[in-house]
């Protein structure tokens, strides 16, 4: 039996300390290798593109580029790479504006070494990082004074072509549910839900499941709890 894969992590930071305080930290994790670092936006692109990671954990005021447009621009290339974001606190605007550009979640700098651990490992499995109550507030809070999804100027046409069941299940993933809680509430298969996901995604053109749920608040189908 080969030995199972490990992750590959990129840490985006302007600050030494913390790059390498969350370097450390991860490569003590027996799945989790960092093979790389990069002190700003650009060039965060820059070693996406050369090292090919699987997540990128990144900061989002830093210099010449900042981790919102340097998110935005790995997107674009349509890299691999899933994004999970850092911040200092957790209603923050910027959070927002990262998760509309494409990053798949947020931590707060101040996580334990598990919680960052699981985030990576949650996010490289193509789950979002979501926690429901803070990101149902950081998207209510901002999305009243947001334009129309930019990531896909005909997602709110596209809508109208998803069925009741996956409008349902789109909810749900607003909510904040996973795929097992999903297939619970509704009472079908897990692999059902995958399906729905999949072809929900397909529909709005949008990246994961994290847009998903961005979409969901922008498009009103979710209302504050």
């Amino acid at each position: 039996m080969s030995p199972a894969r490990m992750i590959r992590v990129l840490v985006v930071d302007d600050q030494m300390m913390v790059r390498e305080g969350f370097s450390v930290l991860l490569n003590a994790m027996p799945d989790i290798e960092v093979v790389g670092e990069a002190v700003n936006g650009r060039e965060a692109v820059d070693r996406v593109r050369e090292l090919a990671p699987d997540v990128v954990l990144m900061d989002i005021r830093m210099p010449e580029l900042n981790g919102i447009e340097a998110t935005r621009e790995i997107v674009a290339a349509d890299a691999t790479a899933k994004i999970l974001v850092l911040t200092t606190f957790d209603l923050d605007e910027y959070v927002y504006q990262a998760l509309r550009a494409g990053a798949s979640g947020f931590l707060l700098k101040d996580a334990s070494a598990r919680q960052l651990a699981d985030g990576v490992r949650v996010v490289a499995a193509g789950e979002a990082l979501l926690a429901p109550s803070v990101t149902r507030r950081l998207i209510t809070e901002f999305s009243k004074l947001a334009e129309a999804p930019r990531y896909l100027p005909g997602a709110q046409a596209a809508y109208g072509e998803l069925t009741d069941r996956e409008t349902e299940v789109l909810v749900l993933i607003a909510q904040g549910l996973s795929n097992v809680e999903i297939a619970g509430r509704l009472v079908v298969a897990e692999s059902t839900i995958k399906t729905h996901v999949s072809r929900i995604l397909v529909k709005l053109g949008l990246r994961d499941r994290t847009q998903a749920a961005v979409f969901a608040y922008e498009a009103r189908l979710v209302t504050p709890g």
